[in-house]
């Protein structure tokens, strides 16, 4: 791409990526494409090609958890039996839920709709204890609303009134190809949304739960037990985990607490409607073209994409979602250089080096708590292109061939949603990883306080060995001090070097950090773009994190002889070129914890001395922030 170095005062990210943005075309079947996209687009090409290959014999396979990921794949790409089968493997399902008669028969069917990850009024998980995160602890979970988040359903949002009716349309639509004659399926799509309606006041916002500590909510079972008369929570975890359960974390206690009231003998006809309606439409990309096609159509509206994906595709991503840690391996040992791996692993060491220079010279903090932090610095794991084993659940997902596509999907995730629970009051592994090694991402997992880099990330723009070190600095260098960073936004900063929730600052310091955190949302929050304004308080940790990952990049890149920040600068906002439709953009505003990619690229760069000094950016240049403005934490 060529970068139009006039335009670098006036627009950083729009003179590196105009260019690209002219010509860019997104897909029909995506909402965006670019940056981390593109790499996915070309990952997907790849392993498609791979999975084809081999499904016709062509490549060989190496393990036994190859062989079931190809016949697993080979079932979901039987389009003739599909099609043929139509809705019939979902209907005993639906079946069950319309022939429910009270609460006590929700409870009998609450077991196996938890395993096999159909539609209940709750969810259930583990993950580490917060408070003791060498041990796994239950969560439980409140539903998602029919709209992406509860600020939807305010009064004169015209969006929200635009989506619950193509969300009635495609359920109508749906339940009309299950054989629902006209008049039962727009009275069951009414009840369930009378159900949704119902749960909105006493569920979080995208906002709220930004701070993920909130849901560290510590309940005895028998307080569980007390959220409702009839349906037993104890009778439920016990089976589950085969154990009897002492304690559990209540993610959204407010909406446990209004139970009894959302669950009544009065609302159980819209509660099983709701069930129903959910349960369909999650289906329908199981079953029959005609079903996955009428059940995208919400999904499209979201995105505003105008076409859901062709059928192989959509074929190809089942299978690689449920074996996702197998292809993973195969990935990341078949397409990623050892060399890479080292030269990646001693920038994420340098890095960390950097961070603890800065907090050595760090004159707001006290020794104590500095000391404290740097502790926490030396103890952070670091997994780089794939794991050396997967997890051994992957060896009994094994279909069986005598069952259709759609009750082999129910029974693997059953398989897999056992396995998480018999692993409730056990041990942590810390060394698993949370994405498979082709993922073009990377993650700081605060409960273990580890940063991880898949493989399918460490390729340009982000980093190539042809690249020069400073344009690697401003792409994965970056990325990786923003993981680091996030060790120390507001919410890491919570969490000590084991991972464990704990009050480790001074109170000063403390006061002192969330004054500066408070100047970062108020530094973006407002800011216009896309129709929108962006949430400063949505967005907070992952500010913090591009403010700090930059810095320390720009550091880094400072010690190198041949050092280039300007090409540093440049690569920094190519990574975050996007191009992407308005209806997706508009949902992004309202739930992701990131902001929009043109202001990650503008933003962080207008605090930095550096870009000033790079580009001789004056106070009568837009790209100019006043230095009172500027907000540096790390």
């Amino acid at each position: 791409m060529t970068v139009n170095y006039d335009k670098i005062k006036d627009d950083l990210y729009l003179a590196v990526n105009q260019e690209w943005l002219d010509q860019a075309v997104i897909p029909d079947d995506k909402p965006s494409t670019g940056g981390f996209i593109t790499l996915s687009d070309g990952i997907e090409e790849l392993l498609m090609q791979d999975t084809a290959d081999m499904a016709a014999g062509d490549l060989a396979l190496t393990n036994k958890e190859q062989e079931a990921f190809v016949a697993y794949y080979k079932q979901a790409m039987d389009f003739d039996q599909r099609n043929q089968l139509a809705g019939e493997p979902l209907k005993p399902y639906l079946d069950r839920i319309l022939s429910l008669t009270n609460i006590a028969d929700l409870q009998t069917l609450a077991v196996e709709w938890t395993l096999k990850g159909l539609t209940l009024p709750f969810s259930i998980g583990i993950s580490a204890d917060m408070k003791n995160t060498d041990v796994f602890a239950l969560y439980i979970d409140a539903p998602s609303t029919i709209l992406p988040d509860t600020t939807y359903y305010e009064d004169g949002n015209p969006v929200a009134e635009q989506l619950l009716a193509v969300y009635s349309s495609m359920s109508n639509d749906v339940l009309g190809l299950l054989g629902y004659d006209e008049a039962q399926a727009s009275a069951l799509v009414e009840k369930a949304m009378a159900f949704d309606k119902a749960i909105v006041p006493h569920v979080l916002s995208a906002e709220v739960l930004a701070d993920y500590t909130i849901i560290y909510n510590p309940r005895t079972m028998d307080e569980v037990e007390a959220y409702h008369d009839t349906f037993s929570f104890k009778q439920l975890l016990n089976t589950l985990t085969h154990q009897d359960v002492d304690k559990v974390i209540v993610q959204q206690p407010k909406y446990f607490e209004a139970l009894a009231s959302l669950l009544t003998d009065e609302t159980f006809e819209n509660l099983k409607a709701w069930m129903l309606i959910k349960t369909a439409n999650g289906a329908t990309g199981l079953l029959s073209e005609d079903l996955r096609q009428a059940g995208a159509q919400y999904q499209l509206a979201l995105s505003g994409s105008p076409k859901a994906q062709e059928a192989k595709k959509a074929a190809y991503y089942r299978a690689v979602g449920m074996y996702d840690q197998v292809i993973g391996d195969y990935y990341g040992k078949k397409y990623f250089g050892p060399q890479a791996r080292q030269d990646v692993r001693e920038m994420v060491v340098q890095m960390i080096d950097i961070y603890k220079e800065r907090l050595k010279n760090n004159d707001w903090l006290s020794q104590a708590t500095i000391e404290q932090a740097i502790t926490k610095l030396d103890a952070i794991d670091i997994l780089i292109g794939y794991p050396d084993t997967y997890p051994e659940v992957y060896t009994r997902l094994v279909i069986d061939e005598a069952k259709p596509f759609f009750e082999n999907t129910l029974d693997l995730v059953a398989i897999l949603a056992q396995d998480e629970l018999d692993q409730w009051n056990g041990p942590v592994d810390r060394k698993r990883w949370g994405m498979s090694a082709d993922t073009v991402n990377a993650y700081y997992n605060p409960y273990a306080n580890l940063i991880c880099f898949p493989a399918a990330i460490l390729q340009a723009p982000f980093y190539s060995l042809e690249q020069t070190r400073s344009e690697n600095y401003g792409g994965i260098g970056a990325v990786i001090a923003h993981e680091i960073s996030h060790a120390f936004d507001n919410n890491g900063a919570k969490f000590d070097e084991r991972g464990n929730l704990n009050d480790w600052w001074t109170e000063e310091d403390l006061r002192q950090f969330e004054d500066k955190a408070q100047a970062m949302i108020n530094l973006w929050d407002g800011i216009e773009i896309h129709g929108g304004k962006v949430n400063g308080k949505l967005t907070v940790s992952e500010n913090i994190a591009d403010s700090g990952g930059l810095t320390a990049a720009i550091q880094a890149a400072k010690r190198e002889d041949d050092a280039d920040l300007q090409a540093l600068f440049i690569n920094w906002a190519r990574i975050w070129c996007q191009k992407a439709r308005d209806q997706y953009l508009s949902l992004l505003l309202t739930i992701d914890v990131h902001s929009p990619n043109p202001l990650r690229a503008n933003m962080a760069p207008r605090s930095m001395p550096e870009f000033y000094d790079a580009f001789d950016i004056q106070p009568e240049d837009p790209m100019y922030l006043a230095e009172d403005q500027r907000v540096i934490i790390w």
